[in-house]
């Protein structure tokens, strides 16, 4: 398999390619962000303990990133939402997304969060991976619901 992966929580001096790979995901997936998006999502990572950041390694270079927060559920003990994992299209495949999974699900079982759950694309290549890894729960379909967005007044 190669290299270890080394996976630790973002820090400071992380930054620079932290920015790199959250660009790079956002370039994939086709989003567009200002860069006060990036300062502000930057800050909350390492300042708002709900929110964490983590960053995967080979040989010491970033290579992969993930951010996850922890919530509180109606149903079970707790779950944990991976709102974004992303791996360098040039070290896919060699088993960094899979040790990024399991370290995530290991940390919020750890802190009493033992459901963790992610999206993703129905055609994104990394289904390959989350079939193994995960469980899909056919006939699901995500909503997002902006009130301003569908021209209803906001309640006063």
């Amino acid at each position: 398999m190669g290299a270890m992966v080394e996976i630790s929580f973002l820090t400071e001096s992380d930054r620079a390619p932290w920015e790199a790979l959250a660009r790079g995901k956002d370039a994939h997936f086709e989003v567009e962000r200002g860069d006060d998006d990036y300062e502000r999502t930057w800050r909350r990572l390492l300042d708002d303990e709900r929110i964490r950041g983590i960053a995967a390694r080979l040989d010491g270079r970033m290579v992969g990133i993930a951010h996850y927060l922890f919530h509180a559920s109606v149903w079970y003990a707790g779950k944990c939402y991976l709102a974004d994992l992303f791996v360098d299209a040039e070290v896919r495949r060699r088993g960094v997304a899979t040790a990024v999974i399991e370290w995530v699900a290991r940390d919020a079982e750890e802190h009493g969060f033992p459901g963790l759950y992610w999206n993703t694309l129905e055609d994104a290549p990394a289904r390959a991976l989350y079939d193994k890894v995960g469980t899909f729960h056919k006939g699901l379909i995500h909503y997002g619901y902006r009130r301003a967005a569908h021209g209803i007044p906001a309640r006063r």
